[in-house]
């Protein structure tokens, strides 16, 4: 019961976005190469999370994510793009972070901070549902255990639709 209950509080936590687009801006990957944040989800739908190397429940939902990942791509043609939002100071140990966390998403690097910006994240955790076209369908802020499940489902939805 509580674990349905935990579910179902983050489901609600999940909140529709009408008619936001995906900004087309550049951002370091993992090797250190700059590339357009349209091109990194390569038409699908994505599920964007921001993150930072102090916020402890960024990297718990990220870890749930990674946990997860295997058998959501059994169900769901999509990718994951976290995004740290860590200035250029911490950037090196945000990527050392991501690597040594073994997390098999794509791992990007906001150091202007340019792209949270125009994502309009305030704080992190913050994530973003979005469909293959770049659309941003949902948004969540926050993380408690379980409402990764929430991000997924909206996946799934659009992985319906384009049948």
């Amino acid at each position: 019961m509580k674990k349905l209950l935990s579910l179902l509080c983050a489901f609600m936590a999940v909140t529709a976005v009408s008619a936001q687009q995906l900004p087309d801006l550049m951002v370091e990957n993992a090797e250190g190469k700059m590339i357009s944040m349209r091109e990194v989800a390569g038409g699908k739908p994505a599920i964007i999370s921001y993150w930072s190397i102090a916020c402890k429940p960024c990297i718990q939902e990220l870890n749930a994510i990674n946990d997860a990942l295997e058998e959501w791509r059994e169900e769901a043609d999509f990718v994951v793009i976290a995004v740290s939002t860590d200035d250029a100071r911490l950037k090196a140990s945000a990527k050392a972070i991501s690597k040594a966390r073994g997390w098999e998403f794509i791992c990007l690097f906001d150091d202007n901070q340019a792209l949270k910006r125009a994502m309009n994240v305030s704080l992190t955790p913050q994530s973003f549902v979005v469909d293959a076209n770049g659309n941003i369908v949902a948004s969540h802020s926050g993380y408690t255990p379980g409402s990764e499940e929430a991000l997924f489902e909206k996946i799934l939805k659009l992985n319906k639709q384009k049948k």
